[in-house]
């Protein structure tokens, strides 16, 4: 069934994802072992994991996430300098 502006998938994928603050981005369709990529905001990674969660407990689907990181984020990492010495040196 069709909703005015878009599909129902997407009106209960937008309604899951901002009932924890987040905005849907975009939502594809693909071909492959991953049939949806939903690309969105989120408050942080404790509440994708949340999302994560319940869906892969309602059983209908199966949910993965992957953080993406912005261009800054990756400079910013570039400039901390941890200490690390290998397992068994």
């Amino acid at each position: 069934m069709l909703k005015e502006g878009g599909s129902s998938r997407r009106t209960a994928i937008e309604k899951l994802f901002e009932s924890v603050g987040g905005t849907v981005e975009t939502i594809y369709y693909a071909f492959g072992d991953t049939d949806v990529f939903i690309i969105a905001d989120l408050p942080d990674n404790v509440t994708a994991a949340a999302l994560s969660l319940i869906v892969n407990a309602a059983g209908a689907a199966t949910a993965k996430v992957t953080v993406l990181l912005t261009v800054e984020e990756i400079d910013a990492a570039t400039k901390k300098t941890p200490t690390y010495r290998p397992p068994g040196k």
